[in-house]
């Protein structure tokens, strides 16, 4: 039998930049950039609500004008991964923080199940993107920003996947002391 011991946040930098991956998507992404494509259901007849803030929305319009024609037109699929976005990862992200910080090993099937929906949902959305009926006239942009949406749960997979205990390693252990070893007479 392997005895584990924890290793420290300290030594896994990795993930402190998935913590703070965890951290942006829950501050940011989810719940104030995703969240105005469910308040707002229809981006060319609305009035602003009070959250997110009037900057956020037209900043988010701005893109969608300029960059992303499928976040304006907002089709039902779509809508359906902010839904997710906003029900699921947002909560997933904030255990995930707490879960990488401290090290529990309970996240690992969790992290493994979300970056495979993941990168799922962002293949689903850039395809729409290439190749749909709200094809992006700038899809090199678009592929840019979105790229840590795939390259980031693919990091989770390898960082969770190869390893059973992803926070652990084996214990260094020290032999106890013999009576009269060291000794020399």
């Amino acid at each position: 039998m392997t005895i584990l011991e924890p290793v420290p946040l300290s030594q896994r930098r990795i993930d402190w930049l998935l913590i703070a991956f965890f951290a942006i998507n829950l501050l940011f992404v989810t719940y104030l950039i995703d969240i105005e494509q469910i308040i707002i259901p229809d981006p060319l007849h609305f009035t602003y609500p009070l959250w997110p803030p009037r900057p956020v929305i037209d900043l988010i319009h701005w893109w969608g004008q300029h960059f992303d024609p499928l976040l304006m037109a907002r089709p039902v699929f779509f809508k359906v991964t902010i839904w997710l976005d906003d029900l699921l990862y947002g909560p997933f992200y904030l255990v995930a923080i707490y879960a990488y910080a401290k090290g529990r090993e309970w996240i690992r099937l969790p992290s493994i199940i979300y970056a495979v929906a993941m990168i799922e949902g962002v293949v689903m959305i850039l395809s729409e993107e290439a190749f749909g009926a709200y094809r992006s006239p700038q899809l090199g942009v678009v592929f840019a920003a979105n790229a840590a949406w795939i390259i980031v749960p693919l990091l989770i997979l390898l960082r969770m996947g190869l390893q059973e205990h992803p926070f652990s390693r084996p214990a260094v252990l020290t032999r106890p002391a013999v009576a009269g070893e060291g000794a020399r007479g």
